[in-house]
């Protein structure tokens, strides 16, 4: 691991300080067809692919050294994890010009190291607890679920087996390191040494909270518990952390979401399935202020499912405390990074991570690192229709409003009892008014151009000047949520036109009543061409 922010882009062939631009930066488009062509894989990374890969890479960091100092922990070759960036960042503290020029470590980067090598056995895949997102000082992460006995002692055997793509797949026989055939040598305390690693890792991070997305206790082939998770360690040593089991349809509900036309309304998972058995379980100081009623949370459709736990996330993340949050699934490479992206976006479009980045450089950014480079397999989601990747961006439409708004949750906590002017409801009715359906691709990419500078009913400084002048934090507040919405509307329509000229969308069979269809409707709004009747 390189200890300093400098060094650190250095190994990777890439500064942000060194004032030095990138030649032909790699764009959008050119990433989403690599990402379309093939799984990432650390090893992989040489020849003319491996180029590719690299520009993607050195971009990345480029992105993230824009707003933040950081280490770096490598993983050349996947030698730690097979699925995770060569350059794994370790975002340590938001900086300035002068401060990425005299970068000093704030970390024990040898012991960041020897706890992120002996941990890795613990989680399924290898795939280790990782910070990827730094928000006032807390460590947002990611994981793959427990390993669990399938796979600590049968790993070579069964990878051979299960590699067959689905999310809860083996990683390849020949990622297995002589760590993980020596741990099955001794098996006298095996759970309490990798997972005692695991937990090390955790708590060195300052993680507290952990957010398990699965909808089984633990993952069973052939009548094995091949992983397990947090909230069924019979040891409880997971006890001190605060566990929340929010369960959330895997990858191949959201084939569901391609064959209903991407409507995700409406679409509802069946929870009496019987591999089903992870209860919603969230402690209750955690839900009291977010007027959510979680009872109901089996007749939610996949849009107020995602809300409700986004908001749950955000809420977390803005607890007065100082502890980090854990975000996985089974392997952690689809709906974690759904979460993790949208995570993301959310708290950039309030101007509170990756204050400096446009757009289009927030979109690349976590489209290449959250999505492509963390191993999500985009080829073969798309040969079985399961887009949980273009769900998660198409979904920004249901996001814009102050609800999802980290500014509000501090605004809340800030503000006295009595608020002076008109209340935040009496304005967004005002910017409401007229505005066309929000459920077709068709139509919102209409709003997005509605909302554009200039256009009508864009919400403008004008429109501040009418709040009473006691009300000027209000006022403020309510310009960054104008700006909240503009700035996800245009990464979503950023992104269904790179998506749609290069991935494309399979449309649904066409209406016997000849209606055009939401996909025909984005097509005409955004000027596209399919090559087909079939494709976008």
């Amino acid at each position: 691991m390189a200890g300093a922010r400098a060094a650190a882009a250095a190994s990777a062939g890439s500064s942000a300080s060194s004032g030095t631009p990138q030649p032909q930066e790699p764009g959008l488009g050119e990433l989403l067809e690599e990402f379309s062509r093939t799984q990432y894989r650390a090893k992989d990374c040489s020849g003319t692919g491996g180029s590719k890969v690299e520009r993607i890479e050195k971009r990345c960091l480029e992105l993230f050294g824009r707003d933040y100092c950081y280490s770096v922990i490598q993983n050349v070759n996947g030698d730690i994890c097979g699925h995770y960036p060569q350059h794994i960042v370790f975002l340590e503290y938001e900086s300035s010009e002068k401060e990425k020029d005299t970068f000093q470590s704030t970390v024990q980067v040898s012991k960041l190291q020897d706890l992120v090598n002996r941990s890795k056995t613990a989680r399924c895949r290898g795939r280790f607890v990782c910070p990827v997102i730094l928000f006032k000082g807390k460590h947002i992460c990611r994981s793959a679920t427990l390993a669990g006995w399938g796979e600590l002692y049968g790993r070579t055997g069964y990878n051979y087996i299960f590699s067959g793509g689905a999310d809860d797949a083996w990683a390849d026989a020949e990622d297995v390191t002589e760590d993980d055939c020596a741990l099955r040598s001794s098996d006298t305390h095996l759970f309490d040494k990798v997972r005692g690693y695991d937990i090390k890792l955790l708590r060195y991070l300052s993680v507290k909270y952990i957010c398990d997305l699965m909808v089984e206790n633990k993952k069973v082939k052939f009548g094995m518990n091949v992983t397990s998770s947090e909230k069924v360690d019979k040891a409880q040593r997971y006890a001190d952390f605060t566990l929340l089991s929010i369960p959330y349809p895997g990858c191949e509900f959201f084939k569901e979401y391609k064959d209903r036309d991407y409507m995700a309304e409406g679409l509802i998972f069946n929870w009496k399935q019987d591999y089903v058995d992870a209860p919603l379980s969230i402690p209750d100081f955690l839900t009291c202020s977010l007027n959510i009623d979680w009872s109901q949370y089996q007749s939610w459709d996949l849009v107020q499912q995602t809300q409700n736990y986004l908001k749950l996330l955000l809420s977390i993340i803005n607890s007065d405390d100082d502890s980090g949050l854990l975000v996985h699934c089974i392997s952690g490479w689809d709906r974690t990074p759904l979460f993790i992206s949208l995570l993301r976006l959310s708290l950039w479009a309030d101007g509170l991570i990756h204050a400096s980045l446009k757009p289009a450089e927030i979109l690349y950014l976590t489209v290449a690192y959250d999505w492509f480079l963390f191993g999500h397999m985009l080829v073969d989601r798309l040969s079985k229709g399961e887009e949980i990747f273009f769900f998660c961006f198409n979904f920004l439409k249901h996001i814009i409003s102050e609800e999802f708004s980290a500014l509000k949750i501090q605004r809340r906590k800030s503000l006295p009892a009595r608020d002076a002017g008109f209340t935040v409801e009496d304005i967004c009715m005002l910017r409401r008014k007229d505005r066309g359906s929000t459920t077709s691709l068709g139509s919102d990419f209409s709003l997005v151009m509605e909302s554009s500078p200039g256009a009508a009913g864009s919400f403008t400084y004008e429109t501040v000047e009418l709040v009473p002048a006691g009300a000027q934090t209000q006022a403020a507040w309510l310009t960054a949520l104008s700006e909240r919405e503009t700035r996800l509307q245009e990464v979503r329509s950023a992104f269904l036109a790179a998506y749609s000229s290069t991935v494309g969308l399979r449309a649904a069979a066409p209406s016997p009543s000849g209606a055009i269809g939401l996909l025909e409707q984005f097509v005409r709004g955004v000027g596209l061409r399919g090559t087909s009747s079939s494709t976008l």
